[in-house]
């Protein structure tokens, strides 16, 4: 026996010491997808219940929704529930896209995203919402990119006025405790002259979600959509950092308490979806700006 041919013995097999996989129970996955999803729609309730309880708990509805100006209602109550202090959010993949890293014992919280349509017994189309677990930006590691700075006073006002729905012009002959006023029935706004910069943006803001919700059909009231026209008028002076200590919320929970939680949504997708047209038209014209500003290599040549 040569001394090389244990060489070419064939090793022992090893035995795995793990368990075998078990088999897919698609069963049980339907079943945890389904009482996820329920556990959402419970959440979403209860939570739209408790915002129209307290005029601190609508406010922070509000401060939520400000930050997440593209997520329905529905999303905006699943995030104050669950993680009220989010400021971006992503799911697994988008921040390890990114570059980043979730932290070491994080968990996760829900949001509902669109799934496949399907056919009610009526026969209407009907879509599917099924829960995405995400993260806030605070739960990864990683280089965090600088917040872009606000505009100057002067560019926010500018950019509030951009492409208003109605004219704008100064006044005298406004009611003391008035700085703005939306006037349905020939569809302006007047404002007050000699107004701070914070009290133009405020009440400017408040006149324009007036005149965005009026459809011009004549019967337009603003004792009926005061309590929306505010909420919208501070959820834009929280995106543009506008002080907003002076907002008060109990007329509107004067207005929601004792509505049903579709009712309430449905008050709250008017002030979203008011706040997102105007936003959309600020931000248009900022990023115009941007455009037209000479680049730091355009500067030093």
């Amino acid at each position: 026996m040569s001394e090389w041919d244990d060489l070419f013995r064939p090793e022992p097999r090893r035995v795995s010491a793990a368990p075998q996989n078990q088999p897919f129970d698609k069963e049980a996955w339907v079943q945890k997808k389904q009482e996820l999803r329920q556990w959402t729609y419970d959440t979403i309730d209860a939570t739209t219940e408790a915002v129209s309880q307290t005029a601190e708990r609508l406010q922070q509805y509000l401060d939520v929704q400000s930050r997440f100006g593209r997520y329905s209602v529905s999303n905006a109550l699943l995030i104050l529930a669950q993680r009220s202090e989010a400021t971006r959010i992503a799911d697994f993949e988008s921040w390890k896209a990114m570059g980043f890293h979730i932290r070491r014992k994080e968990t996760g919280f829900y949001i509902l995203e669109p799934g496949e349509e399907y056919k009610r017994e009526d026969g209407s189309t009907a879509v599917n919402y099924n829960p995405k677990k995400m993260f806030d930006v605070a739960q990864v590691i990683g280089e965090k990119p600088e917040r872009p700075a606000q505009p100057d006073e002067r560019t926010r006002i500018k950019a509030l006025m951009h492409r208003s729905p109605v004219p704008i012009q100064m006044g005298d002959a406004l009611a003391a405790d008035m700085h703005a006023l939306y006037q349905p029935d020939v569809r302006q706004i007047v404002i007050r002259r000699g107004l701070s910069a914070g009290e133009i943006f405020r009440s400017l803001a408040q006149e324009l979600a007036h005149a965005e919700m009026d459809t011009g059909k004549a019967d337009y009231s603003r004792s009926e959509h005061h309590v929306q026209a505010h909420s919208v008028a501070y959820i834009l002076s929280k995106q543009f950092g506008v002080e907003t200590s002076e907002f008060r919320f109990n007329r509107a929970i004067e207005r929601l308490n004792g509505l049903e939680p579709q009712q309430i949504r449905s008050e709250l997708a008017v002030i979203r979806d008011t706040a997102h047209t105007m936003n959309g038209r600020m931000f248009h014209m900022l990023g115009q700006m941007r455009q037209q500003q000479p680049s730091r290599n355009d500067t030093a040549r």
